[in-house]
């Protein structure tokens, strides 16, 4: 990795220019040029930049730091634990380590071509989608970051699992820095909510930004106080990219296309809908590219995309594409992907070839049986993602009955549950309740919470609190008509219990285990 480093003076500099700099104190005595950074105390070495924050930050996180080399700290207010240090008082201490960490890895993102997804639903799919055809026409150097991989490389050890959707500014900036020096040209990320809430991407410019839904999400005590706070984040994606790229059918179009104009040319602004999706009446302008689809089975989905307005017809992107992914959902997903591809310099034969065979873990991963039905594991969290999953599979089977293994984190997105009791009462005809990263709360709380909000004379439920056994008794259960959609987890390979990561198999894995074992007592 180059050697990177950042002067104090520099650090006074950015932080002045964007007006967050409260006071800064200088000490003689100790060296001016910092050659490392970091705000985990755990994480220092000789003349390092700290800092102090989050809502856990104690000031004995400083005394170590000090100690094991740290020479300057940014913070809110000064502490008397950095006595000695050089110190950078600021307005926001997580705004000023977005800024300074991007200084600090020399802007990284002036090297590569960055893409980003927002939206409630099918950020991952599409991310993914549009990293398998950018792969095709720049040889593979496709950076990703999601909430499944990271990938920062060529090499298997340059791609790792992530930890957040949208990585802390300081490790989103050193990731990057290190994709640039592995010869990556192109940046795919996804961008949470959190990720605006939190500053991670503040100061951050994207080529391209998409915007595919919003449904109420996160909102609850440690995430967005209300709806419209989640909105107002979730809008800044627009806000800062170059060109935006909007699907038109997706609820408060009006507020994210407002948002888009403030700082885009409406000639950089591309919409795209459903063939048969009626455009708002107040609409100034008309939706750029159109889909409809062809046929869709257990094994492909194949759709048509259509370039309706003149800058559309700009991008030879036109044609029939199909997909190893099913789900009607995922033809959006797809869609917006295609479109960034186009925007990217790509044409049909190569974009259809490079999203033809793209999969993700734990995302519409199916597993035919011989007298179990369809077994499906979807990351479907919210009741968005359940409703659009079990729609598609009513429809697809001509009615099958539909078996649900499900639970809801602890400790977050507490109001999701009425939207997984509300959507279990619409398509459901057996739910298993059970356990998903209970956190700190009572995993049977938790289940008892979204039991009483299901009409039990529509949905036979069942709490079973051992996912493995849930799973288990779901695809025993399940007739060779009856599908089973194991929900939630997708290919997290955790439980998260009392602030500790348990291992779990995978749902995929353990799916596949228990038909084995089935299979083998029946033949």
């Amino acid at each position: 990795m180059s050697e990177s480093s950042i002067s104090l003076n520099t650090c006074i500099l950015i932080l002045k220019e964007h007006h967050l700099l409260k006071s800064s104190a200088v000490q003689d005595a100790v060296p001016t040029k910092m050659d490392y950074i970091s705000y985990d105390s755990r994480d220092i070495k000789t003349n390092t930049l700290f800092f102090c924050k989050g809502q856990g930050f104690r000031p004995t996180y400083l005394s170590m730091a000090k100690d094991n080399g740290a020479i300057c700290y940014v913070a809110e207010q000064p502490y008397p634990e950095g006595k000695g240090m050089h110190a950078l008082i600021v307005r926001d201490v997580s705004k000023a380590m977005a800024l300074l960490s991007a200084a600090f890895f020399q802007f990284p993102q002036d090297d590569l071509y960055v893409v980003a997804f927002t939206g409630t639903k099918g950020k991952t799919t599409s991310a993914y989608f549009l990293k398998g055809m950018l792969d095709k026409i720049n040889g593979g150097r496709t950076a990703l970051i999601s909430s499944v991989d990271d990938v920062v490389g060529p090499k298997p050890e340059d791609t790792f699992k992530s930890s957040l959707t949208t990585p802390e500014s300081l490790d989103l900036f050193r990731d990057m820095r290190t994709a640039v020096d592995n010869g990556m040209t192109h940046l795919v990320m996804e961008v949470s909510s959190q990720a605006y809430k939190k500053n991670r991407v503040f100061g951050l410019t994207y080529d391209l930004g998409f915007f595919l839904n919003i449904t109420p999400d996160h909102i609850g005590p440690n995430e967005h106080p209300n709806f419209d706070d989640y909105l107002h984040c979730k809008l800044q994606l627009m806000v800062n990219s170059r060109k935006c790229i909007i699907n038109a059918m997706t609820d408060h179009f009006q507020e994210v296309y407002a948002a888009a104009t403030t700082t885009t040319q409406p000639d950089s602004i591309y919409l795209f809908a459903r063939s048969d999706f009626e455009s708002p009446k107040n609409l100034k302008s008309p939706i750029d590219f159109r889909f409809k689809s062809v046929e869709t089975d257990m094994a492909e989905t194949k759709f048509d995309l259509e370039c309706v307005t003149d800058k559309a017809k700009k991008l030879p992107i036109a044609g029939e594409y199909t997909l190893q992914m099913i789900g009607d959902f995922n033809e959006i997903n797809a869609t917006a992907a295609i479109i960034g591809a186009g925007l990217a310099g790509e044409n049909y034969e190569e974009a259809a070839k490079g999203i033809r065979h793209v999969t993700i873990p734990g995302r519409m991963e199916t597993l035919p049986s011989k007298k179990h039905g369809t077994i499906v594991v979807d990351y479907a969290h919210n009741k968005a993602s359940m409703m659009a999953l079990m729609s598609f599979m009513r429809k697809e089977f001509n009615n099958p009955r539909i078996i649900v293994v499900v639970g809801a984190p602890g400790d977050k997105g507490v109001s999701r549950r009425p939207g997984f009791s509300e959507s279990l009462t619409a398509y459901a005809d057996k739910v298993f309740l059970t356990t998903d990263d209970p956190g700190f709360e009572d995993p049977l709380s938790i289940a008892e919470e979204i039991d009483a909000g299901i009409d039990h004379d529509k949905v036979d439920v069942e709490i079973e609190l051992d996912r493995e056994k849930a799973i288990h008794e779901a695809i025993e259960l399940a007739g060779k008509d009856d599908v089973v959609l194991i929900c939630g987890k997708g290919a997290d390979p955790f439980q998260k219990i009392r602030g500790i990561d348990t291992p779990y198999p995978t749902d995929i894995k353990v799916a596949e285990s228990i038909l084995k074992e089935l299979e083998k007592g029946e033949d």
